[in-house]
């Protein structure tokens, strides 16, 4: 690809081979105030209202879905504040899937960037600008795996 660098030591995208670790990806998921999620995206999305209707409803939607549901609501007062915290929850309840913390470890010395192409600058990164904030928790959950922590 023209003007493309390939890098094994970094893996840019959660898509195709590395689209388990996306948010969006469906697993056996976990429970939380007796909500059941499949996806940390699901997870995420219910978090930032306070209202357990709305959790329950969106926890039963499918990712996209979810994501879409939560724009025409009121975040809570203090969302800014966990959304970091919440995230790596959601993350670590992932991860202590087996055959995910396995994957996630066989990254190991591998740079992770949600790469993405609709402008999300503080979970990912686009056209070369962002935080990261996924990846760097995703390497986070990582090393607490290796650490034996998670």
């Amino acid at each position: 690809m023209e003007g493309c660098v390939m890098d094994d030591t970094i893996i840019s995208r959660f898509k195709g081979e590395y689209a388990w670790l996306s948010n969006m990806y469906v697993f056996s998921g976990f429970v939380y105030g007796n909500l059941h999620f499949c996806t940390v995206e699901n997870f995420y999305q219910a978090m930032k209202t306070t209202d357990w209707v709305y959790r329950e409803e969106i926890s039963q939607m499918n990712p996209y879905e979810a994501k879409r549901f939560v724009r025409s609501l009121r975040l809570r007062d203090d969302w800014e504040d966990v959304k970091d915290a919440v995230m790596l929850h959601g993350l670590r309840m992932k991860f202590k899937e087996p055959h995910l913390a396995n994957r996630l470890l066989s990254t190991k010395g591998r740079l992770l960037v949600e790469g993405n192409e609709h402008g999300d600058v503080y979970w990912g990164v686009c056209n070369g600008t962002g935080l990261n904030r996924l990846g760097v928790l995703l390497m986070q959950v990582r090393a607490e795996l290796e650490e034996g922590c998670v």
